[in-house]
């Protein structure tokens, strides 16, 4: 069963084809790979389908529903879709918790800080904390955490987030061998539980450990895509990504 699916969705800067009629389709409880050389439209296309940028054209389907004409931001929420991104993107002057505490509530950092359910969002904040290891760091400023600690702090908080679709973009960079373990153990986690994961990595070790599905960008395009397996046999793919 198809969750999201978006049809010729397109964005040029300048004349340059970032993204050109890109039409996909992601499955219920899946975990997909995208990937390809560096500016072939992977994290743009991630852009243009959680609104951080408009698309020239194109639509976006959840679930069957009605084609969404219109991609916004802070339709996030309701669509049930979360994100990371390639620089992690914290609230870095206050506490683990609280960016976590920020993320359950879903509202802006005043109106958090009067939220009346403190008690039971803080047990579920400890939990999740719990789950991604940062436990111990629960009362340290954002800004104190190492690099592979921010990036776990990020991940918890789009699983705060309580979000049906998940859109990792490069989580492993820069992640030492222990973290990048962590971080694969948690992705499958989210598997199990149900939620559909779309992952934008270059380790295509960790792309065939992971992904149901695989996606490869070209030049703004979908050169290929398929089980993981047998879209990185393929020469053209070998060609494109590894410029032999």
């Amino acid at each position: 069963m198809s969750i999201l699916a978006t049809k010729k969705i397109s964005k040029h800067f300048d004349g340059v084809k970032a993204v050109h009629n890109v039409s996909l389709e992601f499955e219920k409880g899946s975990i997909t790979g995208l990937v390809g050389p560096n500016g072939s439209g992977k994290s743009t296309f991630i852009n243009l389908v959680t609104g951080v940028i408009p698309k020239d054209s194109g639509t976006l389907t959840l679930s069957d529903k009605v084609p969404i004409e219109v991609i916004r931001r802070h339709d996030m929420f309701e669509f049930k879709i979360a994100r990371t991104f390639q620089a992690v993107h914290l609230f870095e002057q206050i506490s683990v918790l609280d960016n976590i505490l920020l993320a359950l509530t879903k509202r802006g950092l005043w109106a958090a800080m009067f939220e009346n359910n403190t008690k039971l969002y803080e047990e579920r904040a400890r939990e999740i904390l719990e789950k991604v290891g940062l436990s111990e760091k629960i009362n340290a400023q954002a800004e104190e955490l190492s690099y592979g600690q921010r990036k776990l702090l990020e991940i918890a908080r789009v699983i705060a987030m309580d979000a049906e679709i998940l859109f990792f973009d490069e989580p492993y960079a820069g992640l030492f061998p222990e973290m990048v373990k962590k971080v694969s153990a948690i992705i499958k986690e989210l598997r199990i539980e149900g939620r559909t994961i779309i992952l934008v990595e270059h380790n295509m070790d960790l792309i065939r450990e992971l992904c149901d599905h695989l996606v490869v960008f070209d030049s703004g395009e979908i050169l290929a895509q398929g089980k993981p397996t047998e879209v990185l046999a393929r020469r053209d793919v070998v060609e494109a990504y590894l410029g032999e």
